[in-house]
């Protein structure tokens, strides 16, 4: 099994409700010869620009050096997205929705003819078979409330790209009491182990 492990929090593990969550799911879905890729979108990504929207256009064959040369962040994302079985992502919730950097991830992930497709029925995700464990942690904003706009936003991504089988864990309402948000998470992602994780 190949792990996916993606945080996108500004703060240290000693302070973010994300990171120390998405290490819990880590070690109860691991198995011993888990391969695990490492992804920390705080440490910075490129935005998309006109000159990689142009790159994504041009057919593989046509593309200029200086094109590939745009897109191989892009390129690189996306293989780690098609070699990994399961997703973990750490995603706070920052002014009522995702991270700049995970959105930033988003875009750069999002390939017509590569990680979706436009059929007469509209666009379908190509990365189907995958799991996906979404920590979302928010200072005072409950989940599926009318502020929330981080959840539906995965949610939603991860279906466009054909992943449709997401378990979000509840890190809300964590402001002054970090601690007690964590253990009560971490009690839940606890019965993730009887699940059948292949």
């Amino acid at each position: 099994m190949t792990i996916l492990k993606i945080n996108s929090s500004l703060q240290d593990i000693n302070t973010s409700a994300s990171r120390q969550l998405v290490e819990e799911i880590i070690k109860t879905i691991n198995t011993s010869d888990a391969k695990i890729i490492e992804k920390d979108l705080a440490e910075g990504l490129p935005l998309l620009s006109p000159q990689m929207l142009g790159a994504f256009f041009t057919p593989e064959g046509d593309r200029t050096a200086e094109q590939k040369e745009e897109i191989a962040v892009s390129d690189q994302f996306i293989a780690e997205l098609l070699e990994a079985d399961t997703l973990v992502i750490g995603a706070p919730m920052y002014n009522f929705g995702v991270t700049a950097s995970l959105k930033a991830y988003f875009d750069l992930v999002a390939r017509a003819g590569v990680t979706f497709k436009y059929t007469e029925n509209g666009p379908v995700g190509l990365l189907e078979g995958k799991k996906a464990y979404v920590v979302i942690s928010t200072g005072g904003t409950p989940l599926g409330s009318d502020w929330d706009h981080t959840s539906n936003h995965i949610k939603t991504f991860l279906g466009f790209i054909g992943i449709t089988d997401v378990t979000i864990v509840d890190a809300s309402l964590n402001n002054g009491r970090v601690e007690e948000v964590v253990n009560n998470a971490k009690a839940k992602i606890a019965e993730l182990s009887s699940e059948s994780i292949a």
